[in-house]
């Protein structure tokens, strides 16, 4: 197919020579004094293209393996797809990744318009980063909850988008806005900043800006809210039982505050609000939520990207993933994400170019849709991430190290002293400890050169750790789940000194009021368990509190 005319330009008032057009060509028109809209780009573009092209707009495809697949491949050179969506069995090795993710921007740039692909990862910072190998590890967003500072929130947000762009990544689905609402949530947790609304909007609006900062474009999640669950939407439909009014003043308050500072993107969840219009829809494909609340109340008009539509969540509710795709689109979705590739005659593709050629309202959605996402593309894809990723200049890179230094500032601001007082090494006497990570045992032994240390797990058993705990007066322990708790539980009654080093989410130290000392940090980074050791042996203050009520 040829491009279109440049006349179809001089009907939106751009005047450039009577050629065919690309997406390269068009962009450039924003150069310079250029008063061309990006909307009136967007709508150019958009018109020019078929039904089949301007639905492929829609798609964000993942796939399995390090290297692309035969398949995806075929689904940008034949049917040029919007986007790509990076996944942890993607990323192990980080060299291999850019040089991937410049494979499918330069089949995707061959097109007929030439048009860049968004590149999406899931970075959101602790214990969610999907791009791994040579990235940062880093506190995570309760830690930042715990510092308090939006400053940090901002690092930590450019830091992150430094690193991704330096991987030709130019989306991340982060921040996570969901509220620490549901202390039993195995889903959320240490994801969230906080419980405070206002204050997560506020951290939120400040990790967005940074990501702007470094070129990557910023993704809220997961609306209109995850937090008041402990269910997973990857294997049920959670229900929410929240009306609206609790909503508006609960869970949507960041997206308000992010709004307001120009959000480019927001994920929808795949999760039930029965006390709502909504009833037993999920808010991803509910018209509801996405253009009366979302675009209508709210006011938003930028990116709408569903969570991954391979979801149970989503599946279940709707009865095929055909089917959930096209309810997506058509309650106001722009982008509909599958996490594997489907082949190319699957019905979540031909039942969707049918329904274009039949029914004139899912095809003016559907182009509609099309036309926001290049709009994202003209807006955001100026050149700060590359397409083509530089692997000579990966090794300086990445990790970023101005960004390793802010991390473990950041960590040392949010260590949160709960009881007890500083143990120093002199004073622990015979010391065990206790844990199931690798970086607890290296900071430990660091502080504490004569320490014991146990791994503990099911398959030793309980009675191997009371025999290690026996002969020990203090037990330093790490506590970070409910199989940890389980453990911790059967050495209340030894009579010793038991200090818990709460990481991940510290709800777990509510139940435990009778250990001598407790502190909390909010991943399983090394500057994390590093951070608190050095509280623990008074070397610096504890400068965080619990960011939840």
């Amino acid at each position: 197919m040829l491009k279109p005319p440049a006349v179809l330009l001089l009907l939106i008032g751009i005047t450039v020579p009577l050629e065919p057009l690309s997406f390269g060509e068009l962009a450039g028109t924003a150069g310079g004094r250029d008063s061309v809209r990006v909307e009136d780009r967007a709508g150019a573009l958009a018109a020019a293209m078929t039904d089949e092209e301007a639905l492929a707009q829609t798609f964000m495809l993942g796939w399995v393996g390090a290297e692309p697949s035969p398949l995806i491949m075929d689904w940008i050179r034949d049917r040029r797809i919007g986007g790509v969506k990076i996944f942890g069995w993607n990323t192990e090795d980080t060299r291999k990744l850019a040089k991937t993710v410049g494979d499918l921007q330069a089949a995707s740039l061959e097109g007929t318009y030439g048009i860049p692909l968004l590149v999406a990862t899931d970075q959101e910072g602790g214990w969610i980063r999907h791009v791994k190998g040579a990235t940062s590890e880093t506190p995570g967003n309760m830690a930042i909850g715990a510092s308090g500072y939006p400053q940090d929130a901002y690092s930590a947000g450019y830091y992150i988008g430094r690193e991704l762009a330096a991987l030709g990544i130019n989306m991340n689905f982060a921040p996570t806005v969901d509220l620490f609402t549901n202390r039993s949530s195995s889903l959320i947790g240490p994801r969230a900043f906080g419980s405070n609304p206002t204050q997560v909007g506020i951290l939120g609006a400040a990790f967005m800006k940074g990501q702007m900062a470094a070129g990557v474009i910023p993704t809220a999640k997961h609306y209109p809210g995850h937090g008041d669950t402990d269910l997973d939407s990857h294997g049920v439909l959670p229900k929410i039982d929240a009306a609206f009014e609790v909503l508006w003043e609960r869970e949507l308050v960041p997206y308000r505050i992010l709004f307001r500072e120009g959000l480019p993107a927001v994920m929808t969840g795949h999760l039930a609000f029965p006390q709502t219009q909504a009833a037993s829809t999920p808010a991803s494909l509910s018209p509801y939520f996405l253009k009366e609340i979302l675009r209508d109340k709210m006011g938003y008009r930028g990116l709408v990207i569903t969570d991954d539509l391979m979801m149970n969540g989503a599946t279940t509710h709707a009865g095929s993933l055909s089917r959930a795709a096209k309810q997506a689109l058509l309650a106001g979705n722009d982008i509909v994400m599958l996490s594997k590739t489907p082949s190319l005659s699957e019905p979540v593709w031909t039942a969707l170019v049918q329904a274009m050629k039949e029914e004139p309202e899912f095809r003016s959605r559907v182009r509609d849709a099309a036309r926001r996402v290049l709009e994202v593309k003209f807006r955001y894809l100026r050149g700060e991430v590359p397409y083509i990723p530089d692997l000579g200049k990966l090794d300086s890179e990445l990790p970023n190290l101005e960004g390793a230094a802010f991390f473990l500032d950041l960590a040392v601001r949010s260590v949160t002293l709960l009881r007890g007082d500083v143990l120093r090494p002199e004073a622990a006497g015979r010391l065990l400890l206790a844990g199931q990570y690798e970086d607890f045992f290296k900071a430990g032994k660091a502080a504490y050169p004569e320490a014991v240390n146990y791994w503990y797990s099911s398959e030793r058993g309980v009675q191997d750790f009371l025999s290690f705990a026996r002969r020990s007066d203090t037990i330093i322990f790490c506590l970070s789940d409910a199989e940890g708790l389980r453990f911790l539980r059967n050495i209340q009654d030894l009579n010793k000194r038991v200090i818990v080093l709460s990481v991940l989410n510290p709800v777990y130290l509510e139940s435990v009021p009778w250990v001598n000392g407790a502190l909390a940090v909010y991943s399983y980074a090394p500057e994390s368990f590093t951070a608190a050791f050095s509280v623990l042996t008074g070397r610096i203050p504890a400068g965080g509190r619990l960011p939840y009520e």
